[in-house]
């Protein structure tokens, strides 16, 4: 069974950067896609970023191009979002999630990390 743990949440001031990590365990990851989403209180989760296991693609929802990029170390099974130049608006509880066919509708999710950003 899949297990994602995140950490590297935090609070930070606008303009500010964080890096988040999610660690994979449990699968045979070599064909999962694994993504970032996030959400706000009151609001419904969103897409964030997503990266393919070989690093090869990489997708991004509009409000954070230029701004975030997803990464992964094969080695330590770990995916990587870093977060620059953060707004207000990135208040949200992160979490990891990963699927072999659909990333946009992933089966397997992490437990999730708070990112605060004070304006």
């Amino acid at each position: 069974q899949v297990q994602l743990v995140e950490s590297g949440g935090g609070l930070v001031q606008t303009g500010g950067s964080l890096r988040l990590s999610c660690a994979a365990s449990g699968g045979t990851f070599r064909s999962y896609f694994v993504g970032w989403f996030r959400q706000a209180p009151g609001k419904e989760r969103e897409f964030v970023a997503a990266i393919s296991w070989s690093g090869a693609n990489t997708a991004y929802a509009d409000s954070v191009k230029g701004r975030f990029t997803i990464s992964i170390d094969n080695a330590k099974n770990t995916v990587y979002l870093q977060m620059n130049s953060l707004k207000p608006e990135d208040t949200a509880g992160y979490y990891c999630a990963a699927d072999q066919r659909n990333i946009r509708n992933p089966g397997s999710w992490g437990q999730g990390t708070q990112v605060t950003i004070s304006s």
